[in-house]
Order: structure tokens, then C-alpha cells, then sequence
């Protein structure tokens, strides 16, 4: 019998239903093989048992010709093989245990496998976004935040801009078709910035009566 682990969240991807006023404008989690390639560097550690397999198996074609290549290089290609199947299934956890929100009011970030955190970023904490689009249309958009807020790259890896380990920038990483986000983030971003802020001053306190003396 399947279970979702996150049945308890009464809108998907957020901690608690979102207020009358606020709307869900767009909801969507990395791609899978976006987040292999561009967070675990499937393909960089690819390259790397490419160059042992065909090292080892020159080494044993040396020796024995075919079948000592085959000797050597297998294993290797058995390594290759198993780890490209580990990098595959921590991708997809990771991106299956994800879901970013925009509404007319926020960024959310529900993000975790095993330690799940949901970051609310509202428009007005968001200084800048920054888009790096990739050639099949995935891409990462990377928030920069107003003000002393701090974020720990270690909690948010891989949900945040690559390299920016002092200074961490939450991210929608590896997310499909990340053009059209970044226009659905940008317009509401600016629409929410734009409304004006009504601020209740505080009713100024009454002025102390005077009792009356009556005349005599």
C-alpha cells in the first residue's frame, strides 16, 4: 500500500493553506536528469570511469588481447554502471521530495528527504533573481535576499546557486521550461511590490480632562 509522506500539508508544497487574498500562480520540482547533471556531475564523474575503463582495459589488451581487456575493464565498468545508478536514484529522491511554489504573495521551498524545510521568501525580502537558462529549456533561478538573513548551504544543497558558499542564494535548480518561471516569478514579484503598504498609526492617546469647579 503506498504512502505520501507528505499527506499532512493541506496544499501540497506548503506548510499551511495560503490566506483568501494570496493564489498559487505556478507549482513544480527539478527535472531529474537536469539535477544529476548539473548537481551531482554525472556526467563529470562519467568521464572519469571512461578514462579508468579504458586505461585498464589497454593495460590488459597489453597482456592477453581481447580477453585480457575484457578482464580488466569490466570491473571498472561495473563501478561505472553501479555508480551512475546511485547519482540517478539521489536525483530523483531529491527531486521527488521537492516543490516549489510561486503565489501572488511568495517563494516557497519545500525541499528534503530526510529533513524536510520549507523556506517562505515573501516579493519584499527578495532583493534580485538571477536566471541561468540552459539549452533544453531547464534552468535555475537563484534569489537573492534583502536584509541579515542567513542561509545554510549545507541544509539548502542542491536548492541553491552553485559556488556562493559564503553569501547562499536560495534557488528553484534544475527546474523545466525556466524561462516562462522566471516571467510568471518577475511579474508577480513586481505586481506585489507595487501595491502600497497602508500603515495603521497608533490613535493618539486622549487628552486629559480638567475636572469643572462649581461656582459657589
Amino acid at each position: 500500500m503506498s504512502h505520501d509522506d507528505f499527506a499532512f500539508e493541506p496544499v501540497e508544497g506548503l506548510p499551511e493553506r495560503p490566506p483568501a487574498h494570496e493564489r498559487i500562480l505556478w507549482q513544480g520540482r527539478p527535472d531529474t536528469w537536469a539535477l544529476a547533471r548539473e548537481a551531482y556531475k554525472i556526467n563529470w564523474i562519467s568521464g572519469y570511469f571512461v578514462v579508468i575503463v579504458g586505461w585498464r582495459a589497454s593495460v590488459g589488451a597489453a597482456d592477453a588481447g581481447l580477453a585480457g581487456a575484457v578482464a580488466f575493464g569490466l570491473p571498472y565498468a561495473a563501478l561505472w554502471l553501479a555508480a551512475v545508478l546511485v547519482i540517478m536514484a539521489l536525483a530523483w529522491v531529491s527531486a521527488r521530495s521537492t516543490v516549489y511554489t510561486i503565489t501572488t504573495a511568495r517563494v516557497a521551498m519545500r525541499i528534503g528527504a530526510a529533513l524536510t524545510v520549507t523556506l517562505n521568501l515573501p516579493f519584499r525580502q527578495i532583493a534580485n533573481a538571477d536566471l541561468d537558462l540552459r539549452k533544453r529549456g531547464t534552468g535555475t533561478i537563484a534569489l537573492e535576499t534583502l536584509g541579515e538573513t542567513k542561509f545554510s548551504y549545507l541544509i539548502l544543497w542542491p536548492h541553491c546557486r552553485p559556488g556562493h558558499v559564503r553569501v547562499t542564494k536560495p534557488a528553484l535548480r534544475c527546474i523545466p521550461d525556466a524561462a516562462a518561471v522566471a516571467r510568471i516569478l518577475s511579474d508577480a514579484a513586481e505586481a506585489r511590490v507595487s501595491e502600497p503598504v497602508i500603515e495603521r498609526s497608533p490613535a493618539p492617546a486622549p487628552a486629559p480632562t480638567r475636572g469643572l469647579v462649581a461656582a459657589e
